[in-house]
């Protein structure tokens, strides 16, 4: 049986818990990263497919100013001195 010294926390029991823990913890990730599958596919540096992907947006966001545009032709020509509240 231990002494209550060797439980208390600055005993050497304590740290050599700890220390063992975190060997078998490290133990059991270098091991599940041992059983990991390795790529199959190789992975090249490019474009990732997305060649046409800026372009796209680009048309995208061009369509979408057009509409805005065309929306905002449609409506009726306001006097905005109503909102003028400061003038006499």
């Amino acid at each position: 049986m231990r002494d209550r010294r060797d439980l208390d926390k600055g005993g050497g029991y304590a740290s050599e818990k700890r220390e063992d823990r975190q060997v078998r913890n490290i133990k059991g990730v270098v091991d599940y990263n041992a059983k990991q599958q390795e790529n199959t596919t190789p992975q090249t540096p490019g474009t990732g497919g997305m060649t046409q992907g800026l372009s796209i947006q680009q048309e995208r966001q061009r369509r979408m100013g057009e509409a805005k545009e065309r929306a905002q032709s449609f409506r009726p020509d306001m006097e905005d001195n109503i909102y003028d509240i400061y003038k006499n």
